[in-house]
């Protein structure tokens, strides 16, 4: 009967296509329209921001129009209510866009302009405080500051001349130490600097004032220490909020036993059943992350369909009806809920099981699509601002290609798989055959299931993310069984926590067992296999190409399959032509391209030469913290560049180079140099040691400077400062034996002064009397203090770049050329250069 099934579902799918799959989502999944129509709306009014009298004119013209063609026609189509509820939600959705970011009279926006101001604010903290301790920052130990904490504050009255008066809306507040005797609900009083979010100052970098305005959130309160914030009255917690806490450290007690330390295993155990990843180290998330398995540690419909599951045959044992397991399964669910952080994947799941749950009530069969087309209407009615961002859309898309594609992708693999030559000589009693023809969660549906969510996600992580993983579903199939029986165990160790101490302490180190052979696994999956494919920055046009290459090939029927398969051919090719040869653009340049990246002081400069190769030039800052992560490595992803060819040190001062070691973590570098006044210095003592210890322990030595760096093209980059004899003049600083590198292309010389001061740049033009660059990236940072008399202007730049902090350049601490041709990172941003033949 497996194979008659299987024959008839497709038909059934087949007959599914084309104009009979409108009829049946108009008959079984209604919400569909109700969810594309709120989309529709939100995406409009955040596109081109329409007033909202328009969306509600034709909001009531369309359910007037509804109500008139009911009451003339006798048997109304379902495709008319079906699209005027398209447009009515498309209108709410206006609607709810344009009443969510319309700030009152009195939101605390309003009394702050483009310029930082000194305030004093009142309201109640919103969220437990939380200390940033940069614990995988290998620099962190040489930034001589106390970890700082940060939290959201609904702001309830603001300080002016007038006194005290009224205010609404949230503020994100940083204290510059840590915080550790205030929670949410106290109500207090805070003496901060009050300013609007910065846009990233650099390509690929996070934008954190995007994603904070998307949840209401545009000023940032800084609080200089503790003090600066008085206890006004400390919050009387209520009984729902005790029972949540309590409930989560019940929880988090009964998952960890005793053992409440953040150990590598605890902090996956915790990502894995209670949804809280901030304590997984980066070593283990980037190893998730490059193998495309990041979604096992994030909480969704796998979770809670395995804890549904083991529910429902724990009440099918003892004899429940299907009436009360659902009953017991919502209420197992809602209790989840309340334990877990409140994200789009876990609310949707949870929506999806409460809806299924509730069918067995009405003695109706759930429809999936419709189930999640619900969750995404609650979603967004809620926060429309969802809508935007990539974790919500990678969510709900590989969902909706699991419900679209998986069973397609099943059924379409079993006919192949059982019409290969060799499958009709195996007897059927074998264990691979029933395998593979089971229609349950076995190889062949885990990775069908595996393979429809790859496709959904996909497009959505190229863009967002600038990679693809083709192997994703592979590794699936590898790590999805560990995954499991860890969920299971976990699940079941938390209930017998409370009744079978003894049975739980058993199970918890079969737990930690399993999650240390998952990390074992994933990290062995990372280190052979080449992982993800970065391709970088794309255009919207290429992720609407590959959506629409899907949907024409799965539901689009031409009667004619020959033409079919012509045009398919065709859409495919030119999506792998398109994103094929922007690689292979971003991988062989004509140019000399160079980009001196906004890091405040301090300097960091990516080079592509013409050809294959890249040169990093320094990676530090005195300003920000952890720039390897949070700037330089997002660069490079943007920009496509997978490989560094080479990482270049000028000297050993912490601002040029407390990101490398970042870096050198985040992909493939393939040399390090550095010159022999650095070698001096990490033979001794300081951060020269200490970077050369820590990538030794990364398996990478720093080597030492020829003059000139080997190229495989035909640019050249030489270092004429300092000479064998001055690197060992003690008598010089170590800003003058930095290095000065030169760089030459198609007769243009850029030339990086590093950090030299006056004698050094009286002794570099003494050696080199005809020196001249085009291009100068100007020494120390642009600093008036250390620059000798009439040095740039015998070097005849045409351009002038300062990578300096924002506050150098407004206390004149800079050079001041004025001109076209000088640009200052703290205030310019980054600075790209490029040099043609």
């Amino acid at each position: 009967m497996d194979d008659i099934q299987r024959k008839l579902a497709l038909i059934d799918q087949q007959l599914g296509s084309g104009k009979n799959l409108h009829c049946r989502i108009i008959s079984t999944s209604p919400l569909v329209f109700a969810a594309v129509g709120l989309i529709l709306g939100i995406f409009l009014q955040d596109l081109i921001s329409l007033p909202i009298w328009l969306w509600l004119t034709v909001l009531t013209a369309v359910a007037v129009l509804s109500i008139s063609v009911f009451s003339f026609l006798k048997k109304t189509p379902p495709p008319i209510f079906a699209y005027a509820a398209l447009i009515c939600f498309m209108c709410l959705g206006g609607v709810r866009s344009i009443s969510y970011s319309t700030p009152k009279a009195t939101d605390i926006r309003s009394f702050l302009d483009t310029e930082r101001k000194l305030a004093t604010i009142r309201g109640s903290i919103v969220t437990r405080p939380r200390t940033q301790y940069n614990q995988d920052w290998a620099f962190a130990k040489f930034k001589f500051t106390d970890p700082s904490s940060s939290f959201y504050l609904k702001v309830e009255h603001v300080q002016t001349v007038s006194g005290w008066t009224k205010t609404r809306g949230k503020v994100l507040v940083t204290v510059d130490e840590p915080v550790l005797d205030l929670a949410a609900g106290d109500y207090i009083q805070a003496y901060c600097w009050l300013e609007r979010f910065k846009s990233p100052g650099n390509p690929g970098q996070f934008d954190v004032k995007k994603y904070l305005a998307r949840r209401n959130v545009f000023i940032a309160a800084s609080v200089k220490s503790r003090q600066g914030i008085e206890l006004l009255q400390a919050k009387n917690k209520g009984a729902f909020t005790k029972i949540r806490t309590r409930t989560r450290q019940m929880a988090a007690e009964a998952l960890l036993g005793d053992s409440l330390e953040q150990g590598p295993t605890n902090a996956l155990l915790e990502a894995l059943l209670l949804g809280y990843r901030a304590n997984i180290d980066s070593d283990t998330y980037r190893a998730f992350e490059k193998t495309g398995l990041l979604h096992f540690i994030s909480l969704s419909g796998l979770h809670f369909g395995i804890i549904v599951g083991i529910i429902w045959w724990l009440c099918k044992t003892i004899g429940l009806l299907k009436q009360e397991r659902a009953a017991v399964c919502i209420l197992a669910t809602a209790v989840f809920v309340f334990v877990l952080p409140p994200r789009a994947p876990t609310l949707r799941a949870a929506i999806i099981c409460w809806v299924f749950c509730l069918s067995f009530f009405f003695r109706r069969s759930s429809n999936s699509l419709n189930s999640l087309s619900l969750a995404a209407i609650i979603l967004l009615l809620l926060r429309p601002t969802n809508l935007f961002e990539a974790g919500w859309q990678l969510s709900f898309a590989s969902v909706l290609g699991i419900l679209l594609f998986c069973n397609r992708i099943h059924l379409f693999l079993y006919e192949k798989v059982t019409s290969m030559p060799w499958q009709w000589k195996a007897p059927k009693t074998r264990m691979f055959f029933r395998i593979i023809s089971k229609p349950g969660p076995y190889l062949l549906r885990l990775f069908s299931t595996g393979l429809a969510a790859w496709l959904g996600g996909a497009g959505i992580l190229l863009y967002h993310f600038y990679t693809i993983n083709p192997f994703t579903s592979l590794w699936t199939i590898l790590a999805f069984p560990l995954v499991a029986a860890i969920l299971t165990v976990g699940f079941l160790k938390i209930v017998l926590s409370f009744l079978l101490p003894s049975a739980a302490a058993l199970l918890g180190t079969l737990a930690a067992a399993l999650c240390d052979w998952l990390v074992w696994l994933v990290k062995l999956i990372e280190s052979l296999t080449p992982g993800q494919l970065l391709i970088g920055k794309v255009s919207i046009g290429i992720i609407v190409l590959y959506y629409m290459t899907i949907v024409f090939a799965a539901f689009f029927r031409l009667n004619n399959s020959f033409l079919k398969k012509t045009v398919c051919s065709l859409m495919v090719a030119a999506l792998v032509l398109w994103v094929g040869t922007l690689k292979w653009q971003r991988g062989h340049r004509d140019n000399l391209t160079i980009h001196c990246l906004d890091v405040g002081h301090g300097q960091a400069i990516v080079a592509q030469l013409p050809g294959q190769e890249t040169i990093l030039f320094d990676a530090g800052s005195l300003h920000y913290g952890d720039i390897g992560r949070k700037i330089i490595n997002p660069f490079l992803s943007y920009m496509g560049i997978d490989t560094i060819d080479a990482v270049i040190i000028s000297h050993n001062d912490v601002d040029h180079i407390n990101a490398i070691p970042e870096i050198v973590k985040h992909g493939i570098v393939k040399s390090i140099y550095a010159n022999q006044a650095f070698f001096d210095k990490a033979d001794r003592w300081g951060t020269a040691k200490f970077l050369t210890e820590r990538l030794k322990e990364y398996g990478y030595e720093v080597h030492s400077l020829n003059k000139c760096l080997e190229l495989k093209t035909n640019a050249k980059i030489s270092f004429i400062w300092p000479e064998k004899e001055q690197s060992s003049n003690e008598k010089l600083s170590e800003n003058d034996k930095s290095l000065v590198t030169l760089i030459e292309y198609a007769d243009v010389k850029i030339l990086l002064c590093s950090d030299i001061e006056k004698t050094a740049q009286r002794e570099l033009l003494r050696l080199y009397p005809n020196l001249n660059a085009q291009v100068v990236v100007a020494p120390h940072h642009g600093s008036a203090k250390t620059l000798e008399y009439g040095f740039l202007q015998k070097l005849r730049a045409e351009i002038l770049i300062c990578s300096c902090s924002r506050g150098a350049f407004e206390k004149g601490q800079t050079t001041q050329i004025l001109g076209k041709s000088s640009y200052y990172t703290g205030t310019n941003g980054p600075v790209t250069v490029s040099v043609g033949k």
